[in-house]
């Protein structure tokens, strides 16, 4: 049994010391290297070429980028549907501002014909004059009719307060019943269309009446000041 045993571990030594002979031999003909050689940069005409060295981005820093990309464009797509909205209604509701501003004309200009008629020395208490100035008034009415089923909306402006988002001040009258500022005279009818001023009143505003003696004193002094 021992020279049996003795057989065994010679053939395995004998196994063992083949194969490590033939990685020996692979070794030589494919020759490998656990060390990378450093590769030094070129040079051309004194010139020294640098290798660009790409940094690897990390998968989760990539992940937060492409995150960051896609909310600014999804809330850019938004602001862009919003934006194409705000249009589209603007241009439904408001798309005749232009017209009815110009349609105002025909209102100014019936106001002044009737009040040209009205002056009129030789029409006055007149049969013709009275059917006219009703024709007149007709048509004004259905005007007035047509602006209102479209939104356009006379602003009412008399004994009320000078508001000038509404109403331009064009000349002041003294008058000590009302207070300053007070509307007393409307010159030109000023609308609105919805929410949208189409034009402002033109209108004349009190003040209060100056005494004559305080104000040839102030007139005195200013003078004697100079």
């Amino acid at each position: 049994m021992n020279k049996e045993q003795e057989q065994k571990s010679d053939n395995n030594i004998n196994s063992v010391s083949n194969e490590v002979e033939k990685d020996k031999i692979k070794n030589q003909n494919n020759p490998k290297s656990d060390v990378k050689a450093d590769v030094k940069p070129k040079e051309e005409d004194g010139v020294e070429i640098k290798e660009e060295v790409k940094e690897e981005i990390n998968p989760e820093e990539r992940i937060k980028e492409l995150e960051d990309k896609l909310a600014r464009m999804l809330a850019e797509m938004e602001n862009q549907r919003r934006r194409f909205e705000k249009e589209r209604e603007d241009a439904f509701e408001y798309g005749g501002f232009s017209f009815a501003k110009e349609a105002l004309n025909l209102i100014d200009n019936l106001e002044r014909s009737k009040h040209v008629l009205e002056n009129d020395e030789k029409l006055k208490n007149s049969d013709a004059l009275k059917k006219i100035l009703e024709h007149l008034e007709i048509i004004n009415k259905n005007l007035i009719s047509i602006f209102t089923k479209n939104n356009i909306k006379h602003i009412v402006c008399l004994n009320k307060k000078l508001n000038p988002n509404f109403h331009q001040a064009m000349m002041e009258i003294e008058d000590d019943e009302k207070e300053p500022g007070t509307i007393v005279q409307e010159i030109q009818k000023g609308f609105t269309i919805k929410d949208r001023l189409l034009r402002p009143s033109l209108v004349a505003v009190s003040k209060k009446i100056e005494n004559k003696e305080e104000k040839i004193e102030e007139n005195k002094e200013n003078s004697e000041n100079k």
